[in-house]
């Protein structure tokens, strides 16, 4: 179980940090992001976690706060799993978590 929490909070930090850099990226480049090459990367990175977000969203949410909405949603599912992988420790003993 450790490990498997151990997995998910290793894609979800991924996916946290290709968020992240799309952000800083967006505010470095401006309108010329899409032709960072950079940029495309991070985009393909995170894009499956936005078209999950995006489609479990309505219509109504606009397509440019889908990323902010799934990097909160992908934050929180981070700090989640991170207490559950705290809580494991705890309980199975430290030896196991080193």
């Amino acid at each position: 179980m450790l490990h498997a929490l151990e997995i998910a909070q290793l894609v979800l930090y991924i996916a946290l940090l290709s968020l992240l850099g799309q952000a800083a990226l967006y505010l470095l480049a401006g309108a010329r992001r899409d032709g960072n090459f950079f940029y495309q990367l991070l985009q393909i990175v995170g894009r499956p976690f936005t078209r999950l977000v995006r489609r479990l969203t309505p219509r109504q949410v606009a397509d440019r706060h889908v990323p902010v909405l799934t990097f909160l949603l992908l934050l929180l599912a981070y700090a989640v799993v991170t207490v559950e992988r705290i809580s494991l420790c705890v309980h199975s003993g430290m030896e196991t978590c080193r």
